[in-house]
């Protein structure tokens, strides 16, 4: 019935919406289309809600569930205009379920939406646009539905269609005591893994018994010990429409990972559930006792060909199910092929599958039947009853619908039966059963199945009548939809098929510049508006012009044309005078030439888009020094038809033929690496061939100014400009010249002293630059680069050819030399950057020495770091007297002189911080003991500025983002215990004064990412247990009371939300014992109690801060199938949740509040901030790019990550 179920549709866009060139001037949305053939409604995709949508439409088309819904009153429900009155209990859910169906039934559009009903389940954008579990859907949307009818008269509407029983049974073999327990349920989950079917799975699950024996046993309580014993299931009650979750997705524990099972798994259409129901009454008994005597000998059983021999023979050459073969074999011998047979014959198919040459299976391996010159077994059989016509057939809606005959194997196909349709969210089509079939067998697999019993009958009233019990309101409000959806979809056809032509008259034009402009002799308007319907024809057009004009003589010829930058130009005669407007693709606002077809004024003008008219900017060099307004370069604007040559721009310019470049993008920044050079070769090409259009600029140098442009541009080039056979000099050593730039010629092979000596002879510099001085490559960002050794060719020092570099001051290092850069302090950005040469075998003290002295510093509470690559100190070089060499040290690494002695070897220096988490103005502002005293002045130097007395009265507004004050580095023992490293910290000078009585008033963690990290519970763990490194950051968070945390104790940070507002009470600390087991249940009930509260009337998420989001922790517990293992719980700490020690956990009272958004102001802020940074950084990447290349970036498509699993909710009021 669902086709597609996890596909998400596109929007629905109309045809004239792809028409190419298509200008809607329309400012209305076009109306949604009406309902396509079927005559049904589907639904719209909000982005992920495809499950969603299978969902409702199964609740549709189930009357009895449908019809339940409309026959709750406004009385009972509420009425939605009075959803936002607090006083005012309206039950939002069911009451747009109820509009929801109408509008399926009676609303005249392809397509309804479900945008009010997932408000009313509270659900914002995020949520409907990520994927999620049907079945789990469903559970919960029952859930939420049996939540909302408390009180009123469909209170039992689940229940009442879908809840029935299970009993399971455990007999002991000694005394045959039976001990018996029932299970209720909403929805059979059934097994997939290894198994061929549903039937095969119910049989497994409800027939087949499990037996206790051998180290195995059952402890039965008549008999007070272990013993042998049978367990068993069945269904004990019916419901109405029965719910099946199959188990698609399994774990593979090799992988680590979540797989989905994929193959083949057959369910039939119509289904007899008696085998697998518990049998109470005397006629099934009976029926029972009569087959008794049917069954053949012992003997003759333990052959599995001659019973399935029998079984078939009945079937008079039809062909069955294997699964129903199944259950045939087991009411014939009592005993499923499982227990009798698998372990001796492996399974039933491969049985068959062994015997080809008896049992013929169709081209759908999972229908069988005896060959024709097989002849059936002779067994003491007396009689086999074939079912009766109230009997049900297994299998036999799908036989009857049409799959493939194989002979005449295949009974006739009968005409009648249900009518079934492929729904993929908007889009609704039939389908065969066969196709069903079709569908079901590979990747395309079900999730869920629903049945109904086939004794229910709708009554004749209801028969093609869609207004059935839909009550009137609503009737009303569908039929007035309907009305004004029939007025926009008129008025809109009438505006969309609208044409506004524009009709240039050619006496009233001349052509000049290569294109055609209005003539200056001609006063009246040369252009006339031309309303028509775009469903009329290309003569009705004509005739309409003709009518339009008051005289024409010659001929009339339409062609339509092109406004542009040039001027007008024509493009190709319309032609077909039986073709629409719509045929030939006009669109609204075309310009029309009216003319001869010949010659405008005289002139045979060019026509096609070949010749269209392109303008070009051409930049020149002018003569003076100065230029015209002091700009060296003069600009000039010309047009050239597109399919011109590129060389006949030094035609039409009277210009000796020299060299162009071109910047199609059309910047007019004077800098070589936004131009390109086209190749002499290629000026016989044409503009369209080159790539040039309107706007774009050409530079036009004569080989005599090639190189005075460079200097203009400030000497930057790019990859474009190649082929070079010469390096380009700047003379940075601040010496007098004439020049200070010069094209030096080089190879590859060239080594760089040779290339330094020309450019100082041509540059005309002293003769002692020829032995002091280097050169260094600039970077496109004109930053100085290290200097290579001189001997190295241009090849070796991996530069290339038409380079840029920088003639400096002092000698270039040698081979056994390393040039560094240097910065003193941590401030990079104001300080100066350093430069020294020092031999690479040199020590790390040395060096430190060497730096000391260039920097004019002093002492030695001094030590090196090396910069990393997010340009951030890193680890200092710890191994003073190992070679820069040893530690990896090469050309060109940046060193950071840093303040401070290293600690000696196996001792740490740890930066400490104060943390106090951020708290509501005035909270503490009167403490009454000492601890509460010193937390108060804690959280006064916390907000106390730079300078301020730290003993003042703490500010009432003053609310920090990051509640964290620098109190000193704590030089201590990797060996040290976290004990040891509080108590240091207790005698830091910045708090002498506070004196806490012991370090169990103290609370240590690590810092990550500027907040809190990793909790050191423990006080007698020595550091370096924790991993305390070099770069590690502790924080510490003062208490009022002692602390003692076991290794079971979860430490998170609580805050009750504020009724009515999008706020948060202070926060509190909450010790959650995970000793037992680590869920969302024990969370949630450990939460209530701590704020007194039920369990049912609480909402819990954890917070996100890098994100600014908030995720709720759901407590819904999936049903296990009972024949399985307990199902392990889940874990908080794992994904998606991965919950630790600090995490922020949000509570709301729903007894007083029951908006369960748990956002905030702050929130949404924060995550406006994130995708303005995002965009930013993703524009100037795309910048970047498009500078590096000069082309459009290209685009490329990254592998869709997986997205995270999250828990899913609907928001239900209390209504009891």
């Amino acid at each position: 019935m669902f086709g597609d179920l996890f596909e998400e549709d596109f929007p629905y866009i109309p045809e004239n919406h792809l028409e190419k060139g298509r200008k809607s001037k329309c400012t209305e949305p076009e109306p949604p289309p009406p309902r396509g053939i079927t005559n049904l409604s589907g639904i719209q995709n909000q982005g992920g809600t495809c499950y969603l949508n299978s969902l409702l439409q199964t609740l549709h088309f189930t009357p009895e569930f449908r019809e339940a819904l409309f026959a709750l009153d406004p009385e009972e429900l509420g009425s939605l205009e009075d959803k936002d009155d607090p006083d005012a209990k309206v039950r939002v859910i069911p009451l747009q379920l109820q509009r929801l169906f109408a509008q399926l039934l009676l609303s005249d559009q392809q397509a309804v939406s479900t945008t009010d009903l997932t408000n009313s389940f509270g659900w914002n954008n995020s949520e409907e646009m990520r994927q999620h579990d049907v079945q789990e859907l469903n559970r919960i949307l029952f859930s939420a539905l049996e939540s909302s009818l408390v009180g009123t008269s469909g209170h039992d509407l689940i229940n009442r269609l879908y809840h029935g029983t299970i009993v399971n049974h455990i007999m002991c073999k000694e005394c045959e005591n039976v001990s018996e327990r029932q299970e209720d349920f909403l929805d059979l989950t059934v097994a997939v893994k290894n198994l061929s079917g549903l039937e095969e799975a119910l049989w497994s699950a409800y027939v087949d018994e499990e037996f206790f024996d051998a180290e195995n046993l059952y402890h039965c309580g008549t008999c007070n010990r272990l013993v042998s014993a049978t367990k068993s299931a069945r269904l004990r009650k019916l419901p109405p429409f029965l719910t099946i979750s199959l188990l698609r997705f399994n774990f593979d524990f090799a992988k680590c990972e979540r797989y989905k099972e994929t193959g083949c798994y057959t369910f039939p259409l119509r289904m007899d559930l008696k085998p697998f129901c518990e049998q109470e009454d005397e006629s099934e008994s009976v029926a029972k006792a009569e087959s008794l005597k049917d069954l053949p000998r012992v003997q003759e059983t333990d052959n599995p060909l001659t019973v399935l021999k029998n079984i078939l023979s009945q079937e008079e050459n039809k062909l069955i199910p294997v699964d129903q073969l199944g259950q045939k074999l087991l009411a014939s011998i009592e005993i499923s092929w499982n227990k009798k047979y698998r372990k001796q014959h492996g399974s039933l198919l491969k049985f068959l599958h062994a015997h080809s040459d008896v049992f013929l299976l169709s081209s759908n391996p999972s229908k069988v039947c005896l060959r024709r010159d097989v002849s059936p077994p002779q067994l003491p059989l007396t009689e086999h009853k074939q079912p009766g016509p109230d009997a049900p057939s297994h299998g036999e809606g799908l036989v009857a619908s049409g799959a493939e005959p194989a002979g005449d194997l295949w009974p006739e196909v009968s005409a009648e039966g249900p009518h079934w349709f492929d729904i993929n969210d908007s889009q609704v089509e039939p389908i065969r059963e066969a196709d069903i079939e079709k569908q079901f067998q590979g990747k395309e697999s079900a999730y869920m199945l629903f049945y109904r019993k086939m004794q229910l009958q709708r009554p004749p009233e209801a028969q093609s009548n869609p207004q059935y019990k839909v009550p009137g309101h609503l009737l009303r409000e569908v039929h007035e939809a309907n009305r004004e959806l029939q007025k926009r979809r008129t008025d809109y056809d009438s505006v969309v098929n609208t044409l506004d032509l524009h009709l240039h008259l050619g006496p009233c034009y001349e052509f000049y510049d290569g294109a055609l402009h209005p003539s200056s002799s001609v006063t009246e308007d040369c252009m006339l508006d031309l309303t028509i319907d775009k469903r009329k024809t290309v003569g009705d057009l004509r005739q309409s012009v003709f009518q339009l004009l008051e005289f024409w003589e010659g001929d009339l010829v339409l062609s339509l044309a092109k406004l542009v930058p040039a001027g007008l130009h024509v493009c190709q005669a319309l032609e077909g005078d039986g073709l629409t407007l719509h045929e030939i693709e006009m669109t609204d606002g075309e310009d029309i030439f009216v003319w001869n077809g010949m010659e405008v004024g005289g002139v045979k003008i060019p026509v096609g888009e070949d010749a269209l008219p392109i303008l070009l900017n051409i930049l020149q060099l002018t003569n003076s020094s100065d230029g015209e307004n002091g700009q060296p370069f003069e600009e000039l604007h010309h047009v050239f038809p597109s399919n011109a040559e590129v060389g006949s721009i030094f035609t039409a310019l009277a210009s000796p033929v020299g060299i162009l470049l071109v910047n199609i993008t059309g910047s007019r920044i004077l800098e070589l690496e936004n131009w390109t050079v086209i190749p002499r070769e290629n000026f016989g090409k044409t503009f369209r061939e080159q790539g040039l259009q309107d706007g774009s600029c050409v530079w036009i140098l004569s080989s005599s100014s090639y190189d005075q442009s460079l200097m203009l541009t400030g000497s930057r080039w790019a990859s474009p400009l190649s082929n070079f056979n010469w390096m380009h000099v700047k003379n940075l050593c601040q010496a007098d010249s004439e020049e200070e730039h010069v094209k030096v010629s080089a190879t590859t092979e060239t080594m760089l002293l040779d290339i330094r000596i020309k450019a100082v002879k041509e540059l005309g510099l002293q003769e002692e630059l020829v032995n002091n001085s280097c050169l260094r490559l600039i970077d496109r960002n004109g930053q100085l680069l290290s200097p290579v050794p001189e001997h190295y060719t241009v090849a070796e020092a991996e530069m290339e050819m038409g380079s840029l570099l920088g003639l400096c001051r002092g000698k270039a290092p040698t081979s056994s030399q390393l040039f560094l850069f240097f910065i003193v302090g941590s401030d990079f950005e104001s300080s100066l950057t350093m430069e020294i040469i020092v031999e690479s075998t040199i020590s790390v003290s040395e060096c430190l020495k060497k730096m000391l002295e260039k920097a004019g510093l002093q002492g030695d509470a001094w030590h090196l770091r090396k910069m990393d690559w997010c340009f951030e100190a890193g680890e200092p070089l710890n191994e003073e007297n190992a070679s820069l060499s040893e530690l990896m040290i090469s050309s060109g690494d940046t060193l950071v002189l840093s303040e401070g002695k290293l600690p000696p070897k196996g001792f740490l220096k740890v930066p400490v911080w104060w943390y106090h988490p951020s708290a509501p103005a005035g909270w503490q502002e009167n403490p009454e003991d000492h601890i509460s005293h010193i937390t108060h002045q804690v959280e006064a130097l916390r907000t106390t500025p730079e300078g301020g007395d730290p003993h003042r009265d703490v500010p009432d507004i003053v609310q920090p983002e990051m509640p964290f004050t620098f109190a000193g580095d704590v030089e201590i023992s990797e060996e040290a215990s976290v004990a040891d490293l509080k108590s240091q910290v207790m005698s830091l000078p910045s708090f002498l004064d506070f004196g806490f009585p012991s370090a169990d008033f103290l609370r240590a963690w690590t810092m990550e990412s500027k907040r809190p990290g990793r909790l050191l519970r423990n006080n007698q763990q020595q550091l370096k247990e924790y991993k305390v490194g070099g770069r590690t950051q502790i924080c510490i968070e003062p208490l009022q009371e002692r602390e003692t945390l076991g290794p079971k104790d979860m430490l998170l940070r609580t805050q009750m939300g504020i009724p009515g507002e999008r706020a948060y009470y202070p926060t509190v600390d909450f010790v959650w014992d995970i000793l037992k087991e680590c869920t969302a249940v024990s969370l949630r009930q450990g939460v209530a109690a701590h704020y007194c509260l039920p369990v049912d009337g609480i909402e819990i998420a954890k917070y996100f801060p890098e994100k600014f989001e908030w995720m709720p922790i759901s407590s819904w517990d999936l049903q296990v199938s009972k024949r399985k293992k307990k199902k392990k719980q889940e874990n908080l700490q794992m994904a998606p949740y991965y919950l630790k020690d600090g995490d922020i956990i949000g509570v709301k009272n729903l007894l007083v509040d029951g908006n369960r958004d748990f956002s905030t102001l702050r929130d949404d802020v924060g995550r406006e901030n994130q995708t303005k940074l995002f965009g930013g950084k993703r524009r100037r990447r795309q910048a970047v790019q498009l500078q590096r290349s000069g082309t459009e970036v290209e685009t490329h498509v990254p592998e869709k990550p997986h997205r995270p699993e999250t828990g899913l909710s609907i928001n239900v009021g209390v209504f009891r």
